[in-house]
């Protein structure tokens, strides 16, 4: 059972909800264009938000703090589960609002990022979650940036309101299969978590479409897997061609009676939940004018998976990755390794170490999948389901298909330069433009971002290696080993592993 905190102070609330709160990762760009207007306190920038990292990864620009900490669930992976007597506190939404606005004011913060455990049950917690968010956004005319996390199981009005007030939404998967959710989780059900993730996707593309804009989110994508692919797939998509254009759109038909789906693996394949009803909404306005109409959470839904808690391989966790960018379009898949904090024969024992450089693997593969054209069964498969922490997922694919290696940069497609270690997207471009006015060498590919120390293994330059290399795996795994120690080293030497504390710099104990 938990200690009830009774008469607490504001301060005293802070210490706790902030300290719960640092399980959820919030550490993203905006990704949202606001300006400021006359009457309103701030505005929201596309690259803001995620300049301040604490030693974790985890964004300090966010104000990131729970509503409460009390929970009727018993996740075996929370802190804050029903069953640990851990001291227990509960924000009003005066005091949510009145924290974010003062601390704005101090320039300390540039938005808020509102999270709750499950008090009395899914509605009543969003009821008072979205009550926040009026406030903030009518009464007290905030027009910074805020990221809210729902909470599986409330109603659709409650979902919609949340999706007006905010910018971002997000709806947590929390673990990669529907075994290890019962396992983990018994209050909670894949059904209950893909629903409002379906319908949270298919809304905000019907608002964009409504708006004149392209109803897919990511922009920026070089994904090949996902062109000639349904959007938001079945009945509630959208279709595509292999240009990816919008041919029709279809959400209005979708049926709200459909569930969630999953494989043999229990790997979340699609869901056709239908679009949120804004119809009563109209006059919804997030400065308390009936002149606005707010656009629904206009930067995008994210998700979270916890890494290390259950015994998922990578190759799993990357397979619901996928599937989850392709299906619901989201803007942000985040890993969080597993802190262990509960002592439970079915978690990882308490001495164990977070896996922060299997999170970190995860996090570049994830790059990978959004920004190089790399599908999940290609980085990874069953035979080799994890990747080789040591080295980034790129330099562990290539080791793994050095037949096609090394590749001339003169004359190789983009496509296979963009997949060489060392070269990223803006140096793939730089040196496809580059060529055709004259011929490359290394000094010049380093000129351009060529990162040579990982790249020269596998290209040559004018018919010739950088330096006389053997076509080695092992060899050649041995040298980016080295190469990666100092990295990896920083990474799993992590001194804590806590969120960075707003008061650490001000004397406040």
């Amino acid at each position: 059972m938990f200690e009830l905190q009774a008469g607490l102070s504001v301060q005293e609330k802070l210490h706790i909800l902030a300290d719960a709160a640092k399980y959820d990762v919030a550490c993203t760009s905006s990704g949202v264009d606001r300006k400021g207007g006359k009457g309103m306190l701030g505005n929201a920038r596309a690259c803001g938000i995620c300049h301040s990292f604490a030693a974790d990864g985890r964004c300090i620009s966010l104000l990131k703090i729970l509503m409460t900490n009390h929970c009727v669930y018993d996740c075996r992976y929370c802190i804050n589960r029903v069953s640990n007597d851990v001291p227990r506190a509960t924000f009003t939404p005066e005091e949510i609002c009145e924290l974010t606005i003062e601390f704005y004011k101090r320039n300390y913060i540039e938005g808020l990022f509102l999270s709750s455990g499950v008090l009395k049950n899914p509605t009543y917690t969003m009821e008072k979650m979205c009550e926040a968010l009026a406030l903030l956004r009518g009464k007290y005319q905030f027009n910074g940036y805020i990221h809210v996390k729902t909470i599986p199981g409330a109603s659709d009005e409650l979902l919609a309101m949340a999706g007006l007030f905010a910018d971002r939404i997000s709806v947590n998967l929390e673990l990669p299969t529907e075994a290890s959710l019962k396992k983990l989780a018994p209050n909670k059900s894949f059904q209950s978590i893909i629903n409002p993730m379906a319908k949270v996707s298919n809304t905000i593309a019907e608002n964009r479409l409504a708006l004149g804009k392209s109803a897919h989110m990511e922009r920026s994508w070089g994904n090949q897997y996902l062109r000639g692919s349904i959007f938001a797939v079945g009945n509630g998509g959208i279709e595509r061609d292999d240009n990816d254009k919008i041919v029709k759109n279809h959400l209005s038909d979708v049926s709200e009676n459909n569930i969630s789906n999953t494989d043999k693996n229990g790997i979340v394949t699609s869901d056709n939940s239908g679009v949120l009803d804004l119809s009563g909404m109209k006059e919804l306005s997030m400065y308390g004018s009936t002149n606005h109409i707010r656009q629904f959470a206009p930067a995008g839904q994210s998700t979270q998976m916890i890494i290390g808690a259950s015994g998922e391989s990578d190759y799993t966790l990357l397979q619901t990755t996928q599937k989850l960018y392709q299906s619901f379009d989201l803007k942000r898949v985040f890993y969080s390794a597993y802190i262990p904090i509960n002592e439970d024969s079915a978690l990882p024992s308490l001495d164990t170490a977070p896996p922060l450089l299997r999170e970190h693997r995860l996090y570049q593969a994830d790059w990978l999948l959004r920004f190089y054209g790399f599908q999940a069964d290609e980085l990874l498969s069953e035979d080799k389901p994890d990747f080789n922490v040591q080295l980034d997922p790129k330099c562990d694919w290539a080791l793994r298909h050095l037949d096609i290696f090394p590749i001339e940069v003169q004359t190789a497609s983009y496509d296979m330069i963009l997949r060489v270690p060392g070269i990223g997207p803006r140096s793939a471009k730089r040196i496809m433009q580059a060529r055709r006015y004259g011929s490359l060498n290394y000094d010049s590919l380093k000129k351009m971002g060529v990162v040579l120390k990982r790249a020269h293994y596998f290209i040559t330059c004018g018919g010739h290696m950088m330096f006389k290399t053997p076509i080695e795996e092992n060899y050649i795994t041995r040298q980016l080993t080295a190469v990666n120690a100092k990295e990896n080293w920083q990474v799993t030497h992590t001194e804590q592993y806590r969120q960075m504390s707003l008061f650490d710099d001000f004397g406040v104990s």
